[in-house]
C-alpha cells in the first residue's frame, strides 16, 4: 500500500513540475514577443496566434519533461498537465477580468492544452 501511495506522489509532483514548466517557458516567450511587438513594426494581429503557439509548444515542453520519469500513463498525465496549466490560466484571468467568459477561442484554447500536453506525455514517456 505504501509503494501505490510513493508512486502518486511521485506522479503529482511531476504533474505540477510539468505546470510550473509550462507557466515559465510561456512567461519568457511572451514577455519576449511582448518586447518584439512594441519596438517592431510587428502587427497586433499576430497576438492571437501566438499565444496560442506558444501556450501549445510550452504545454507540449512541460508535459514532455514532466513524464520523463514516470515511464508510464503519459496521455493521462499528459492531459492534467495540459489540462492543469489551462485550468490555472482561467482562474487567473476570470480573477483578473471581470468580464471574463469562455468563447470560441477558449475552447480552443483548451482543446490545444489537452492535445498538446498528451503528445508531450507520449515524447515524455517514450524518451530514453
Amino acid at each position: 500500500m505504501e509503494k501505490y501511495q510513493e508512486s502518486d506522489k511521485r506522479i503529482i509532483k511531476n504533474i505540477f513540475k510539468g505546470i510550473g514548466i509550462s507557466m515559465t517557458f510561456t512567461f519568457v516567450c511572451l514577455l519576449i514577443f511582448s518586447i518584439l511587438l512594441t519596438y517592431t513594426n510587428i502587427s497586433e494581429n499576430t497576438i492571437t496566434p501566438v499565444i496560442l503557439v506558444v501556450t501549445g509548444i510550452s504545454i507540449l515542453i512541460g508535459s514532455s519533461i514532466g513524464n520523463t520519469k514516470i515511464k508510464k500513463n503519459g496521455i493521462l498525465n499528459g492531459a492534467f498537465i495540459g489540462g492543469g496549466y489551462i485550468l490555472i490560466l482561467y482562474l487567473i484571468s476570470s480573477t483578473l477580468n471581470v468580464r471574463f467568459n469562455l468563447n470560441l477561442q477558449s475552447i480552443i484554447m483548451i482543446a490545444v492544452g489537452v492535445v498538446f500536453g498528451i503528445l508531450g506525455g507520449i515524447i515524455g514517456v517514450n524518451r530514453k
